[in-house]
């Protein structure tokens, strides 16, 4: 079977591109959300620590590092200690094999969030499944499974632990698994992110659900590709044996790395602290002249409006060489996402832009 791709988003956003580069002084890019500062030095020193590896790593990943993984998870996001723990080449693509790992066909329904990254959707195809975009998960009569996204790409919108508790109490009444995408749960704001693992949430439970996290935002090594998936041992079990015969693995020098990431909170609260200053300037500059900012309580993005088409927008944008993703790219038609991903020179420029209106 031929799968039908959509078009790759980023790629309908050259034309854009070309016109914020010709910029006299140079393009602010806010688009992608790639992060700019430096992997810190003790994740570094990790990395160069542990290049002598001649040998393939396993697929489970080190002790050390399901240790390390799980450990984070107890400290920061208040997660019970009997999760599974599985390595993955980054987040993105455990996003787009979950619904294959987990054996989705043509007969399945993938839920998805209303407004969302759109490699989810792109997962469900791969897999040849369905998909329904819905924040009202109870109206799909037969999914087979749900996406959440806490926070949200793009609209940085925190959901309520009530509201994940209900979306989990009703899944599992129809054995639904749940997967929760946190790739930016250390970055909240105005709100703080609560994890699928939290007692709060499953009730001291993990049976049916699983939750994404990412090193690329909290630790500057989006360029290194890690991430975990936790949760039902069950799951985890079914991805890890599939993924043992795809030769999907995680090299031994980047596990050390995030053994180092995961030990150590200093850098983390050190690179919050920038992207909070990054936040603040390109919020006020934003609200002076008229945007508004919707949700964006938390991660890398401000999600922000001024009543006028998406694509329209992020012209507006371009032609002060400001680079943004139009809304649109993620089922929104009003909106724009704002990355805060740029260093505070090139926010400096863009806040200057901006108030030039």
């Amino acid at each position: 079977m031929k799968v039908q791709l959509p078009d790759f988003p980023w790629d309908t956003l050259a034309p854009l591109a070309e016109v914020a580069r010709s910029h006299p002084e140079g393009v602010v890019d806010l688009s992608v959300g790639t992060p700019v500062d430096p992997t810190p030095a003790v994740i570094q020193r990790a990395l160069a620590g542990a290049a002598d590896a001649p040998g393939y790593p396993t697929t489970a990943g080190l002790p050390e590092l399901s240790d390390a993984c799980r450990g984070w998870l107890i400290r920061r996001a208040n997660s019970i200690s009997d999760v599974g723990i599985l390595p993955t080449i980054g987040s993105k693509e455990m996003v787009a094999w979950l619904p294959t790992g987990l054996g989705l066909g043509s007969e399945d329904v993938v839920v998805i969030p209303e407004v969302a990254y759109p490699t989810y959707h792109v997962g469900a195809v791969v897999a040849g499944a369905k998909v329904v975009a819905t924040d009202e998960v109870e109206d799909v009569a037969a999914a087979s499974l749900i996406w959440l996204n806490t926070p949200s790409n793009p609209t940085g919108a925190v959901m309520h632990v009530d509201r994940m508790r209900q979306i989990i109490n009703w899944a599992r009444s129809r054995g639904i698994p749940v997967v929760s995408d946190e790739c930016y749960f250390e970055l909240g704001w105005d709100a703080q992110p609560v994890s699928l693992m939290d007692p709060r949430v499953n009730g001291g439970d993990v049976s049916g659900l699983l939750a994404l996290h990412s090193l690329s935002k909290r630790s500057s090594m989006a360029g290194y590709r890690f991430g975990f998936v936790a949760g039902d041992q069950a799951l985890v079990s079914q991805l890890l044996a599939l993924r043992k015969h795809l030769g999907m693995m995680v090299p031994t020098p980047v596990q050390r790395a995030a053994i180092a990431a995961y030990n150590d909170d200093l850098h983390v609260e050190a690179q919050r602290g920038r992207y909070e200053r990054r936040r603040a300037a390109l919020r006020s500059a934003l609200e002076q002249i008229g945007f508004r900012i919707d949700h964006s309580e938390a991660g890398l993005y401000l999600w922000t409006t001024r009543g006028d088409d998406a694509w329209n927008t992020a012209a507006w944008f371009a032609d002060r060489g400001i680079l943004v993703a139009p809304g649109t790219f993620y089922g929104d038609a009003s909106h724009v996402r704002v990355a805060l991903t740029a260093t505070d020179e090139r926010i400096d420029a863009a806040v200057l832009r901006l108030l030039a209106q």
